[in-house]
């Protein structure tokens, strides 16, 4: 049986959504497969967490939770028998013609199944047509059950209301999950399925394959694949939340005159113009410029990093006469 959802994810049941997001997103770093790569549970524990964010995560599906309609796989609770109407399993408790409340209840005897009915004023219904009889039997095994054919009271597994779910996780570069592509996914079965990544795909993100799961039993409808997406690292680019850092490698003569150099994106090269005497460690930001979440693209954050030449004796010469000029200490005040 699957854990509480709220225990899962390590949040009270009055959390908020925000709340709820922002620790899931920080258990998905601490239990992801690639971070836990020695421990053979690692992709369990992950598929759990990601199955417990998928259900409280959707609005419907949380309340229905809370009022315990669903259990924490999402499948519906089996609460019983809670009363029958006459001719139709389920119905409840039945008005009587002066008003009364009429209760219905079924047994089974010698003479087979009777039907009892608790009137205040007394007195009992004889036994229910063959119809009511085959109509609670469908009620329970979840089709029409017929007059012949096994017996529907033999030991039997429990009907399923649905097929297992499965989670796979799929590697994806990371300029194909910032910009968009389609993925191949092959299944358990060895089906092998195109999946759509949306541009701004981050890390942990699902995808549902609706009917790709485990197959059901008694003839119930199969479970759903949920695909979730690794993104690869990039050697330029980090993604923080949905917007970018890029570190630009920059000659020491266009940190000191400044001009314009060219720097990369998720779109192509832009022309960053650089001040005069720009220092390592200076920051530009280009709005817009980063991952495209929903349409609402983040920006990108471009920090300037000095790169010196191995080796030339000029600027070795002038370094020496600038430090016989410097009157300074950049490390002064630390």
């Amino acid at each position: 049986m699957a854990r509480d959802p709220y225990d899962v994810i390590g949040v009270a049941r009055s959390a908020s959504a925000d709340e709820i997001k922002k620790a899931f997103r920080k258990k998905a770093k601490q239990l992801h497969p690639d971070a836990n790569a020695n421990d053979p549970k690692a992709q369990d524990r992950f598929a759990e967490l990601n199955n417990a964010y998928e259900l409280l995560s959707d609005a419907d599906k949380r309340k229905s939770f809370d009022r315990g309609e669903i259990d924490a796989e999402g499948k519906p609770r089996f609460t019983g028998f809670e009363g029958f109407s006459r001719g139709r399993p389920g119905a409840g408790p039945q008005a009587g013609p002066s008003g009364e409340t009429i209760f219905e209840s079924f047994s089974f005897g010698p003479d087979g199944f009777r039907r009892s009915t608790n009137r205040p004023g007394g007195g009992q219904a004889g036994p229910p047509p063959m119809d009511d009889f085959f109509d609670i039997l469908s009620g329970m095994t979840g089709g029409r059950a017929g007059r012949a054919g096994p017996d529907p009271f033999e030991p039997g597994p429990p009907p399923r209301a649905g097929g297992e779910d499965i989670t796979l996780t799929i590697k994806v570069p990371f300029l194909d999950a910032a910009r968009g592509s389609t993925q191949r996914v092959v299944l358990p079965t060895g089906e092998a399925v195109d999946v759509k990544v949306p541009p701004g795909t981050r890390e942990g993100h699902r995808m549902r394959l609706r009917g790709k799961g485990k197959p059901g039993s008694l003839g119930r409808p199969q479970g759903d694949a949920y695909v979730v997406v690794s993104v690869e690292p990039h050697s330029a680019f980090k993604a923080e939340g949905r917007n970018l850092t890029l570190d630009l490698p920059v000659a020491l003569d266009e940190a000191i005159l400044g001009g314009k150099v060219r720097a990369p994106t998720l779109d192509g090269e832009v022309e960053l113009t650089l001040p005069a005497m720009t220092s390592s460690g200076k920051t530009f930001r280009l709005r817009g410029k980063g991952l495209p979440v929903e349409g609402n693209p983040g920006d990108l954050y471009v920090t300037v990093r000095i790169v010196l030449p191995e080796a030339s004796p000029d600027l070795e010469g002038f370094a020496r006469v600038l430090k016989d000029r410097r009157k300074t200490n950049p490390r002064e005040g630390l």
